[in-house]
């Protein structure tokens, strides 16, 4: 019980704290959702509503290769699997990181 209390008294203070921040949060995803949309080793983008952009790679055998170039530059995201990656843009991304992601987005290669 006394755990879903710190998670509730986290939510609220986000929801009295950051609530303005989300409208960056999903800006910045719907951004990289544009970006990934225009490269040539992304098959598909799913539709950005939130703070989460949801991806595929033309060729599902790339992904290890991806995730370990975006590695090199201390950029972690989450592979869900068969070429499929997720991006969650949040409160510590910050604009320097996020204009630097774009660029290294645009730069990798197989």
């Amino acid at each position: 019980r006394r755990k879903v209390g710190f998670m509730a008294a986290a939510g609220i203070y986000a929801l009295d704290n950051h609530v303005e921040r989300l409208a960056d949060d999903n800006k910045r995803a719907k951004e990289i959702g544009a970006i990934l949309a225009t490269l040539p080793y992304i098959l598909k983008v799913e539709t950005v509503e939130t703070n989460i952009a949801i991806f595929y790679l033309k060729d599902a055998s790339n992904e290890e290769s991806f995730m370990k170039q975006l590695q090199k530059e201390n950029i972690r995201i989450s592979n869900m699997g068969h070429g499929k990656l997720r991006i969650v843009t949040h409160l510590d991304y910050s604009e320097e990181q996020h204009q630097k992601f774009l660029q290294v987005l645009k730069e990798i290669q197989f």
